[in-house]
């Protein structure tokens, strides 16, 4: 890891704190998952990343329809899932991945996104993808994944917010939020999101 053993003890007992950049190095070297890898504690004032930032970090992640983009640094998914709701113009070929990238790594941090998803409004927005990523566990047959995300479903549910939602592009004219209206999945209606996104689409499964 490129430290000395003493500075290791340190960081051990506590004497040291564990930088983001030795973290990841860490993680690396012990090849530990992504959701092992730190994030952003206080996302208040979290940078916004760009669509083609989310799109490179989801295919470092492994997401199969960005694998031929440039790989760039590999991110803790949850950071990564907060990052693209919170998205004003989220690019909607990115909000097809979220249902994988769910489905992909459903022991993240939940308790730390629902947090956060709440603080900033984002709870219909992460239900209605939790609810396609349970989805997409239950056509390949995974009940143990899509028992665990149903779980995370009924969490989410007792937050629901009347207002309604935009997964992507939150900047669509009234003729459009009236066709999405009206012919939204049944999936996006209950999570009061504006979004013709459904199972359908996910032709990665």
């Amino acid at each position: 890891m490129g430290v000395s053993q003493p500075y290791l003890s340190l960081l051990e007992n506590g004497k040291r704190k564990l930088t983001r950049e030795l973290a990841e190095k860490i993680a690396e070297v012990l090849e530990l998952p992504p959701e092992k890898l730190p994030f952003e504690t206080d996302w208040k004032d979290l940078p916004e990343r760009n669509n083609d930032e989310l799109a490179e970090t989801l295919a470092t992640l492994g997401y199969p329809k960005f694998s031929h983009l440039r790989k760039g640094k590999i991110r803790n998914p949850v950071e990564v899932l907060f990052s693209a709701l919170k998205k004003e113009n989220l690019d909607s070929r990115i909000a097809e991945g979220l249902p994988w990238l769910v489905f992909t790594f459903p022991k993240m941090d939940w308790e730390t996104l629902v947090r956060y998803a709440k603080m900033f409004d984002l709870q219909n927005r992460l239900g209605f993808v939790v609810t396609l990523a349970r989805q997409l566990a239950e056509k390949v047959n995974d009940e143990q994944k899509a028992k665990y995300l149903s779980e995370v479903e009924k969490t989410l549910e007792n937050s629901r917010l009347f207002n309604e939602a935009v997964l992507s592009n939150k900047s669509i004219t009234e003729v459009e939020k009236k066709y999405l209206r009206k012919n939204r999945p049944k999936e996006a209606k209950h999570w009061r999101v504006l979004s013709d996104l459904s199972i359908n689409h996910l032709d990665y499964v």
